[in-house]
């Protein structure tokens, strides 16, 4: 369908172009200049500027600034009512343009009407003598002037009405083409999703890297649609506003209306075209930055269990980290293109920045020293999204990370912010496995041996469980007493575990570890607690009550 819509534009293209004799009165695009300094006095420096005719620039005007608005005014007026009186006479009647001398300046008079007197300013601009200059704007009027004549002619209006009517079709069929393949491509994105969906049905539960591969690609298919929308947008934009622009200026009655637009709308249209382009950079960016992220997990299944979950943090981590950097500078190549397009000269605005860039580094040292802290912290990888860690009194799960700051969500559901230049030691709960650590408490009455023997055996019952099997990476320790407590004999028992995942573990292991020690009848121990009496007097006097 794309190459049928592409012959269909091409087609209409040319049979547009092949209509004859109006080829050549088509207009260029009216290239608008606000007057420009020649000279660099205060209220004397000279200025110039261009006299328009339909829309067309004649031919450039100077004089000093505070002469130029009303001299051009007054040229435009004059203008004006030479070519109304010019136009309504007949189609043979020639335009006459004569140079003549007043004062010693050459003055141009138009079917004998007083148009404008030739100064020296005006020659300035041509870097030509002030006859010459005359002569040259004696040409230009000649020719422009008969030109624009000859575009109120019928026949002329006729050429220019099929271009007109051409470019109406050629914009309504391509604005169809476009919608219609914007249609497609969300219908294929959507029917890519649902069959995605679907498989994910039938293939639960998956693996974790297929887990984060599958958001990583769903995410890069989002950014993609959203910079297609917005690019399918700016396309319909395009295709009508320009269109419609390029229709006003092939009649002269409407090609005022060109400029006007022009005029006002030009500033606006280059800052929205400038919006768009960076917001449609930064989509596409992600997606290109999801695409590399998913191909990179992709490429760890070969990779061991715990390699793999690890790099899965650390891509999450640095995807995050790098959408931030690459949205902060094309934020700024876009503020760049904006004071651009506005005309303004950025070369002593990045001068005058590197200063107050110096100036802010001074003053700002703690961000600085968060910054390359946090670049620190992701370049070793201390800790990543996801992982559990503990800074200080504090800790939880890391649940952002950039290079300023570090958020952690603790038990109580409470989001610690803690700045990076502020974290000098850190305890990863969760770096490529962790270990449930239990320790049992068994009374001093109670069989040592079997106590060890029937908590060894339910932990390798647990180990050979498939729920558990995927959890526990090697088999239970039961490293024997370690310690004689007050609440009895403290049997001490390690398992490596999945990161993340001791917790769940160890409360299942004590569970199963109260049921099967009093199904053997061997009991938790309390904290207990003896009191001996060595008091002579007490111990008489609990004797002669006893004898009495």
């Amino acid at each position: 369908m794309r190459f049928q819509f592409l012959a269909i534009a091409s087609s209409i293209a040319i049979g547009v172009v092949s209509v004859p004799k109006a080829t050549a009165q088509i207009p260029f695009l009216p290239q608008l200049q606000t007057p420009s300094s020649v000279s660099n006095d205060s209220d004397n420096r000279v200025v110039s500027g261009w006299i328009y005719l339909d829309g067309r620039r004649l031919f450039q005007i100077a004089a000093t600034k505070t002469n130029f608005p009303e001299r051009s005014e007054d040229i435009q007026k004059k203008l004006r009512k030479i070519g109304q009186n010019y136009f309504q006479s007949p189609a043979e009647t020639p335009v006459k343009v004569e140079v003549r001398q007043a004062n010693g300046l050459p003055v141009i008079y138009v079917n004998g009407q007083y148009l404008m007197t030739v100064t020296s300013e005006d020659a300035g601009l041509r870097q030509v003598d002030v006859s010459t200059s005359a002569n040259q704007v004696k040409e230009s009027l000649e020719e422009d002037l008969q030109q624009a004549k000859q575009e109120r002619q019928t026949p002329s209006l006729i050429d220019q009405g099929k271009i007109a009517a051409g470019t109406g079709v050629a914009m309504v069929i391509i604005s169809l083409g476009l919608y219609g393949w914007q249609r497609r491509t969300q219908k294929d994105l959507k029917n890519s999703i649902t069959s995605q969906t679907e498989k994910e049905l039938f293939n639960y539960p998956k693996p974790a890297d297929q887990a984060i591969t599958t958001q990583l690609n769903q995410r890069q298919q989002q950014h993609l649609q959203e910079a297609k929308r917005q690019l399918f947008q700016l396309g319909q934009a395009g295709i009508w506003g320009g269109g419609s622009f390029f229709i006003l200026g092939l009649f002269p009655y409407t090609r005022g209306f060109q400029v006007a637009i022009l005029t006002a709308a030009q500033f606006p249209l280059r800052l929205s075209v400038v919006c768009i382009a960076a917001y449609v950079a930064i989509r596409l960016t992600y997606a290109l930055i999801d695409r590399f992220a998913s191909t990179l997990i992709s490429s760890s299944a070969f990779l061991t269990p715990e390699s793999s979950a690890r790099l899965q943090l650390r891509v999450s981590t640095f995807s995050g980290v790098t959408k931030g950097i690459t949205t902060a500078i094309w934020l700024g190549v876009a503020f760049l293109l904006a004071l651009v397009s506005l005309g303004i000269d950025i070369v002593p605005l990045l001068a005058g920045a590197s200063l107050v860039g110096v100036a802010l580094s001074l003053a700002s040292q703690n961000l600085i020293k968060d910054a390359i802290n946090g670049f620190l912290i992701i370049l070793e990888d201390q800790y990543a999204l996801g992982d559990v860690i503990t800074v200080g009194d504090v800790g939880g799960l890391v649940e952002n990370l950039n290079l300023r700051m570090t958020q952690v969500r603790d038990s109580e559901g409470r989001l610690i912010t803690i700045p990076n230049g502020e974290i000098k030691v850190v305890a990863n709960l969760s770096s490529r496995w962790s270990r449930a650590d239990l320790t049992i408490p068994i009374a001093y009455q109670a069989d040592t041996e079997e106590a060890l023997k029937l908590i060894a055996t339910i932990a390798d019952q647990m180990n050979q469980e498939m729920q558990w099997q995927s959890q526990i990476l090697e088999p239970p320790q039961v490293l024997g007493i370690d310690q004689f407590g007050d609440r009895g004999l403290i049997i001490r028992v390690w398992i490596k575990t999945q990161p993340l995942k001791q917790w769940d573990v160890a409360r299942e292991l004590r569970r199963r570890l109260k049921v099967a020690l009093d199904e053997a009848g061997i009991s938790i121990s309390v904290p207990q607690q003896a009191i001996w009496v060595n008091d002579e007097q007490s111990l008489n006097f609990t004797s002669n009550g006893k004898d009495n």
